[in-house]
């Protein structure tokens, strides 16, 4: 990616467990279509590893408002072997992906996932030279007793001596995905200002940062938490399905 991403706005539809080639193309083409001379927004999709090639082949057959390939996971095997269902940053790299999502808490959920494989994956996506945008929050209990900001310095600190300048973040209370809560706008501000500074702390003053809210966002919420300091961005989920929702987000992002 570029350095002028690292100045924009970053809006990433991850589609999860969704979609199929009919749908796929007709979503794609119609925000290429439309949504023209976002220059200062950085525009992403992460479909199931399935579609990749086929987004990434929509993508690049216009010459207008790139729309980046995003992963929504990578294996944590850096090398071609016997590891059934698994998917390398190496190939992922080779089908168009630009940016790989890393520790999303579902991941974590239903795949046990913790920091030592989270380091892993991200370290293996850097050495392809993709994006990783590693993906942090909070559990409804951990908010509850006054210990977010624990819990997310403790997900943070595999950033610790990582061989770039360059760090995405996607900050995503765990009690706001898809359950229709927001954080509100005082607990959003605090917990990226402290997302940055902790960022800083680990990697040094030089880094590029880029702090994105995940979160039931919306069209009817983006542009309010886009006006939140230190919210570059946003991780979107099940708006990201649908052209109208996806596509306000987007221009609200334009807008701020």
């Amino acid at each position: 990616m570029n350095k002028h991403l690292w100045q924009q706005k970053w809006v990433i539809g991850n589609w999860k467990m969704n979609g199929s080639l009919q749908e796929n193309q007709q979503l794609v083409q119609k925000i290429h279509q439309n949504l023209e001379n976002m220059d200062s927004v950085c525009i992403g999709i992460a479909p199931p590893t399935v579609y990749l090639s086929q987004i990434h082949n929509i993508v690049k057959e216009t010459t207008h408002n790139h729309i980046h390939t995003c992963a929504q996971d990578v294996s944590r095997f850096d090398n071609k072997g016997a590891y059934t269902g698994e998917v390398s940053a190496q190939m992922l790299q080779d089908i168009g992906v630009n940016i790989v999502l890393i520790g999303h808490s579902e991941r974590s959920l239903y795949f046990n996932e913790k920091n030592d494989i989270q380091r892993i994956k991200i370290e293996n996506v850097l050495r392809t030279g993709l994006t990783p945008l590693l993906c942090v929050g909070e559990s409804i209990k951990e908010r509850e007793d006054g210990r977010e900001k624990e819990a997310v310095a403790y997900q943070l600190s595999i950033l610790k001596g990582l061989k770039t300048q360059y760090f995405a973040v996607a900050y995503e209370p765990v009690w706001a995905i898809g359950t229709g809560k927001v954080a509100n706008k005082e607990q959003i501000a605090d917990m990226h200002q402290f997302i940055y500074d902790e960022i800083l702390s680990l990697t040094g003053n030089n880094a590029n940062i880029r702090v994105l809210y995940g979160g039931s966002v919306n069209e009817n919420n983006a542009a309010e938490i886009f006006s939140v300091p230190h919210v570059d961005g946003a991780l979107v989920g099940g708006a990201s399905l649908k052209y109208e929702s996806f596509a306000n987000i987007i221009n609200a992002a334009q807008k701020a």
